[in-house]
């Protein structure tokens, strides 16, 4: 399942907090169940099984499966009878020597199976993870909806929507934080003190309308978008009207471009600006070198510091928050029954990532409030939904553990994956 947004040319700023999020949404609270509570899933009579093996130390996966008898091709979205087919990877911090950490295979713009995800990163399993642009995009479908933070490095900002929930986790230390997190950027000249808004990190900024058929994009007044490039983001920047500065290692300028489109070197970044923000990005770009500044807030409001261990990725709507069921009322595709990915953590800060097959007659997915039941009857203190339906997958050293809704396992985004060894920064 993927979310897309509106790709126009919507401005990405600072979100309001989970809690403010909880009350817009008007989501409804209740308590969490234990981890050993039986599924709450179709008639009560259901045979459920459950078998579980041990992967490393700390390191378990459970396969549970509710009902036995295949599911009537028509009843998949109405049948009390299941099946399901859940998969739960259960991490424990306190008895691993392994770290949990995201990837995203070569570049963020293309994308890559989950499972060949956990075999480059030489991972012991792993699910996928972020919502992304996928067909919105035919040039960069790996593009991530929100959050994308890899090593400390922030490569995508959190957009405005309040359904978006964030999950992260810092590798050195298994902790996980969950929330809506928010974030603002900007640029200033170091010797002039001119300054600019940035709206993206690694997403192609959008020409106004208006002014499409503008070849010099700093001849028009009406409002356009500021994005940051990294090396990270594909092998050009993203090409087209506009104009593009190039700044090396130390934020100076190296190259100024009147069309958008270059290749950058790893040390370093180009800032792109289309419409009324092309002549604004020259004005501060001129002659000088930019001071960047980047924030990321907490559903709290405190600031995250980005150290190099730090991983996040973007989920659609928290199922659980503190010990309650915090999952939306909604109606359509979204909300039916769709095979789904969760991550969570447990009271006692265990790990779980969590797969639900579905659109299967051997597994038919769940709702929302499903998934929602789902993760409090694993025991979760506090989860996300990732993204899910045709990109729900798990793997175990490189293969498949669960059966994918598709004729064959689509490629995503990115991956939470799990390394069974302590976590070691790559050099700068």
């Amino acid at each position: 399942m993927i979310y897309t947004p509106f790709l126009g040319g919507m401005k990405r700023a600072a979100a309001a907090t989970t809690m403010a999020a909880t009350a817009l949404l008007g989501l409804a609270l209740v308590p969490a169940a234990h981890a050993d509570t039986a599924l709450p899933l179709g008639d009560a009579d259901l045979t459920e099984t459950r078998t579980t093996r041990t992967l490393a130390d700390g390191v378990t996966l459970t396969r549970i499966v509710r009902g036995t008898d295949p599911a009537p091709a028509d009843q998949i979205n109405t049948t009390t009878r299941g099946p399901w087919v859940v998969n739960v990877l259960t991490i424990d911090p306190s008895r691993t020597r392994g770290h949990l950490e995201a990837t995203y295979g070569p570049d963020l713009a293309r994308t890559e199976k989950t499972t060949d995800l956990v075999r480059l990163s030489g991972a012991l399993a792993g699910v996928n993870a972020s919502f992304f642009t996928f067909t919105a995009s035919q040039q960069y479908p790996g593009e991530q909806v929100g959050l994308g933070l890899f090593g400390g490095k922030l490569l995508s900002e959190p957009i405005t929507d309040p359904a978006e929930a964030n999950f992260v986790v810092d590798a050195t230390s298994n902790r996980v934080i969950m929330g809506k997190l928010s974030w603002s950027g900007s640029v200033r000249n170091k010797r002039t003190d001119a300054t600019l808004p940035l709206e993206f990190v690694n997403h192609p900024p959008v020409v106004p309308s208006a002014c499409a058929a503008l070849a010099d994009q700093t001849q028009c007044a009406v409002p356009g978008d500021v994005a940051k490039f990294t090396p990270e983001f594909a092998a050009a920047t993203p090409s087209g009207p506009g104009v593009e500065v190039v700044l090396d290692d130390r934020g100076c300028v190296v190259d100024t471009l009147t069309t958008r489109g270059t290749t950058l070197a790893q040390d370093q970044t180009s800032l792109q600006a289309t419409g009324q923000e092309a002549a604004s990005l020259l004005q501060v770009a001129a002659d000088g070198c930019l001071k960047e500044t980047s924030t990321l807030l907490d559903e709290h409001g405190d600031k995250l510091p980005m150290r190099k261990g730090l991983y996040g990725v973007t989920g659609r709507y928290r199922l659980i928050a503190d010990g309650q069921v915090v999952v939306p009322p909604g109606s359509g595709s979204f909300f039916d029954r769709n095979p789904r990915t969760i991550a969570g953590t447990t009271e006692d800060k265990k790990i779980v990532l969590a797969t639900i097959d579905g659109r299967l007659t051997s597994s038919v997915g769940t709702t929302m409030d499903e998934t929602a039941a789902v993760a409090n009857a694993l025991g979760l203190h506090d989860a996300v939904n990732l993204d899910g339906g045709g990109s729900t997958a798990m793997s175990v050293q490189g293969a498949l553990v669960n059966r994918p809704s598709g004729s064959a396992e689509r490629a995503v985004g990115d991956a939470l994956v799990f390394i069974d060894s302590p976590y070691r920064p790559a050099a700068s």
